[in-house]
């Protein structure tokens, strides 16, 4: 299980030479969150499906352990953090551990790869690398519901929240698109070229067109975060590299709109 430690945001910092203060941390509703270990352990133990679990940075206590004890083996990602991060989200007795539900439940995608062939379909999967916006989280997710997809396939460490403006702005695609998060991106890439897919990275680097690759076989279409684009481990283990033709003096697009492109032209090559 990997940790990430996160820097706190101070509200009342200003920008080096600016005027600006940093934006606090929003706070989610309340019934979106878990406080305390005991309650965590007990939401675990009750099925809940969790986003992530925020730990104070410092704790040692038996109780802390036990929980992490419980999320050996599961995607359920672990941030340890300073008091003061997990006291923006809460007025209340937090006692150092904050959870935050997930409204869906996710997919095992070694389950569902297999599920999918069964049915006889020929899977239509997007992948994405690294995508922490919400916003662009959710017009994916809508866009994938709209195009057929099978499954939207994201990172459990250094992707987006699942949570309740994750669903708003899906405008409730996240209901019915199944949605896999894994632990390990590479892995997930390979498993899904070992099992015959081929493997389409969306990048403004390619020199290919997206339009010369053929999509009407199992495909797993992989985008990047805008600011970062597709890790390199990940880049390498794609089958092809296709890019979306720029004419304009901006060089690339929304990342959403560039997977509705991508998706739609699979559509196109399959005559949906």
């Amino acid at each position: 299980m990997n940790f990430q430690d996160k820097k706190t945001y101070n509200p009342t910092a200003q920008r080096s030479n600016s005027s600006e203060g940093a934006f606090p941390t929003r706070r989610p509703p309340e019934k979106e969150m878990i406080f305390g270990i005991r309650a965590i352990i007990e939401a675990i133990d009750a099925g809940k499906t969790l986003d992530k679990i925020l730990l104070r940075r410092d704790m040692t206590s038996t109780i802390g352990k036990e929980l992490l004890k419980r999320l050996m083996g599961t995607t359920t990602p672990v941030q340890k953090v300073p008091v003061e991060k997990l006291n923006q989200y809460t007025d209340k007795n937090h006692q150092g551990a904050i959870a935050f539900l997930s409204p869906i439940d996710f997919c095992s995608l070694e389950t569902l790869v297999p599920t999918l062939f069964e049915e006889g379909k020929t899977p239509l999967l997007m992948v994405l690398d690294g995508v922490t916006d919400v916003r662009n989280f959710g017009a994916i997710a809508r866009t994938c519901a709209c195009a057929g997809a099978d499954a939207l396939i994201i990172g459990s460490h250094g992707s987006v929240a699942i949570n309740g403006d994750a669903v708003k702005t899906s405008a409730g695609a996240l209901y019915h698109l199944p949605v896999c998060k894994v632990d390990n991106l590479q892995h997930a890439l390979q498993f899904l070229r070992d099992s015959g897919f081929t493997v389409l990275a969306a990048t403004e680097h390619a020199t290919a067109n997206y339009t010369e690759v053929d999509m009407t076989m199992p495909t797993a279409i992989v985008m990047g975060s805008e600011e970062k684009g597709i890790y390199e481990g990940n880049l390498r283990i794609c089958s092809h590299q296709v890019r979306i033709p720029m004419s304009g003096v901006i060089e690339s697009l929304n990342v959403s709109v560039a997977a509705g492109v991508m998706l739609y032209e699979a559509v196109r090559q399959r005559g949906c």
